[in-house]
């Protein structure tokens, strides 16, 4: 079976915590590597954004390519003019594909601007296609607190169209099918619940003491662990409030308390810097955290287990997760993890057995669940061990069963074809 991913806005080699990178990234790489493993041919497709890169790379391995496709100027593009250079993007993709003698079987879209993608591509090639949104217009709009924050029309429009065109609907947690089905009156039989995996060839549990030795981290320091893009939605100034009112308290040895904070770029000068990153570093100064707080910017996927590895707990006080990718791993990694209780964090982190749920920007919580693990070092032994366990339930080879399951669906016709296309299993 031949299959086209499709990832518009972002290349899954892209280095994680940038404005648009994350766990959609992590994703797409993973499950065409697990794909690869198994014999299936798997072409990437991204819009290019270096002209100085070669367009075609292997760096998947096992014969799969990502090909980046000219769409608009070689550079990154704020998202809301990249749906003017989808229609290139196709175009390009199609050239591709006439000029290598590649025939696909089926599409996969990741995000809505490959949906509109996939949608012209399948109409053309009368090849059914399957989309992942990995978030949704109107769940941010939800949260948002001002203009700015908030998806425009054109996002949740599209989105509304794709529901009922896609052949399946791939959805991380059953919170987002209710969440089709509620916002959007999408018909969620298309939808099929696949949550996300982790490597656990990268993602396993590893002594502390070895993981701060490679890090150059002093052994003796509490390390608290934020990873994600530095924007609204993720909580970070909950977080912040969280670690002031620890040290307000005076206990948990906050002398030795440190957070770390992996994503965006801190080196930015003050006129470069994404407006939600210049107001936590305002922030951060406001709280007077400066000695408790660290930015370390965009961090390659490579050394992320031994960072899990060193924290004595991953914080996720995000207000919206379709699903919650870090949690996952340093769950993988043995380390416990404390998240709002919002969307696939909900259904993620087991509350008391591997982690905590605190209420969604509530820092006294947050503080009061940190400090729990910070002074019982038994009691973050049993949550670390039981995340590494319960993480086993998401391998990627477990994962990728059911979703070579609905692929093969697709390809047989075995009534997916719900737009009334041919099914292409015989092309």
């Amino acid at each position: 079976m031949r299959i086209a991913m499709l990832s518009y806005h972002t290349c899954p080699l892209a280095t994680l915590g940038g404005k648009d990178t994350g766990g959609m990234n992590v994703y797409v790489r993973d499950l065409t590597r697990e794909l690869g493993r198994r014999g299936f041919a798997v072409d990437v497709f991204t819009r290019s954004q270096d002209e100085h890169q070669p367009h075609v790379k292997e760096d998947l391995g096992y014969g799969n390519r990502v090909i980046h496709v000219p769409a608009g100027p070689e550079r990154p593009l704020p998202k809301e003019i990249l749906y003017q250079h989808v229609p290139e993007f196709v175009g390009g993709i199609r050239e591709y594909a006439r000029a290598n003698n590649r025939r696909y079987d089926l599409l996969h879209a990741h995000y809505w601007l490959s949906g509109v993608a996939a949608r012209s591509l399948s109409t053309a090639w009368h090849t059914p296609f399957a989309l992942m949104f990995h978030t949704l217009g109107m769940m941010k709009n939800r949260i948002a607190q001002n203009d700015t924050e908030r998806e425009g029309e054109l996002r949740v429009r599209v989105e509304t169209e794709l529901m009922g065109q896609a052949d399946r609907l791939v959805v991380a947690t059953p919170a987002e099918v209710a969440q089709l089905n509620w916002l959007y009156q999408a018909d969620v039989t298309r939808a099929v619940t696949i949550p996300p995996g982790v490597d656990t060839a990268v993602f396993f549990p590893r002594p502390m003491d070895e993981a701060k030795t490679r890090l150059e981290v002093d052994p003796d320091k509490i390390l608290l662990l934020f990873v994600g893009r530095i924007e609204p939605l993720k909580g970070l100034e909950t977080l912040l409030r969280a670690v002031a009112i620890l040290r307000e308290r005076g206990v948990c040895q906050c002398e030795q308390l440190c957070l770390a904070i992996i994503g965006g770029d801190p080196q930015d000068t003050a006129a470069h810097l994404n407006e939600e990153m210049a107001r936590i570093k305002a922030l951060r100064e406001e709280l007077a955290l400066g000695e408790l707080v660290t930015f370390l910017g965009k961090q390659d996927q490579d050394t992320l287990p031994d960072y899990y590895a060193a924290a004595d707990a991953v914080i996720m006080p995000s207000h919206y997760e379709s699903f919650g990718m870090v949690a996952l791993e340093a769950m993988a990694c043995g380390t416990p993890v404390i998240a709002s209780e919002v969307g696939g964090l909900a259904f993620l982190v087991r509350d008391g057995a591997t982690g905590y749920h605190v209420p969604d920007r509530d820092p006294a919580a947050l503080a009061d669940r940190i400090c729990a693990i910070l002074t019982d070092p038994l009691l973050r032994a049993r949550l670390g061990g039981q995340a590494a366990e319960y993480a086993q339930r998401y391998t990627w080879q477990l994962i990728a069963d059911k979703m070579v399951a609905m692929y093969e669906g697709m390809v047989n016709g075995n009534g997916i074809a719900a737009n009334g296309r041919a099914p292409a299993g015989g092309r």
